[in-house]
């Protein structure tokens, strides 16, 4: 640790598949000592260690799909209990309240928070694809990818249908914590 870099961060991985073909890992560096609930959702999410929740669903990213992708401003994933958008769990239940703002969505790359609202945080995420500081004060940003930007790349150069879905599966095969 040095003064420059602050504390050690979490890291956590994702191994992703577009349609069959493997595109690479990308790495998200967590930012717990700012919203630290809200990374340890997404960390617990990403190693699975809860197993299952009271009504049965895995808590895990595992097999999840990436379900939205809007070009040049976000590729959304994070439900493993629909893979649709319409679903998805936290590890703390069903949602979960708006840890902070502090974070920006100033770049391409910062993973956030989706949500239905205020306090309606779940296990849905995003990556940004550009800057989106019209989301700053609505999603709570978490981290950034720090590793695989060239996998971030291939997600995005996915065809899309119009409804934003992938038109072919792009897939967290693997995931867990460095």
């Amino acid at each position: 640790m040095s003064p420059s870099t602050g504390p050690e961060r979490v890291r956590c991985f994702l191994d992703i598949t577009v349609g069959s073909l493997p595109a690479g890992r990308l790495v998200v560096e967590l930012r717990s000592d700012i919203v630290p609930r809200t990374a340890e959702n997404f960390r617990v999410l990403c190693t699975g260690e809860l197993g299952k929740d009271t009504h049965g669903n895995i808590l895990h990213y595992k097999g999840s799909c990436f379900h939205r992708h809007v070009e040049q401003f976000i590729i959304q994933g994070g439900d493993f209990t629909h893979g649709n958008g319409q679903g998805g769990v936290s590890v703390y239940g069903k949602k979960f309240a708006d840890e902070n703002f502090k974070l920006s969505h100033d770049q391409r790359g910062v993973i956030s928070m989706a949500n239905n609202g205020p306090n309606t945080n779940g296990s849905q995420f995003f990556f940004t694809l550009t800057k989106t500081a019209w989301l700053d004060g609505k999603h709570v940003a978490f981290g950034k990818v720090v590793e695989g930007h060239d996998v971030l790349d291939r997600m995005e150069e996915t065809p899309t249908l119009r409804s934003h879905v992938p038109h072919v599966p792009v897939v967290i095969t693997n995931c867990g914590q460095l």
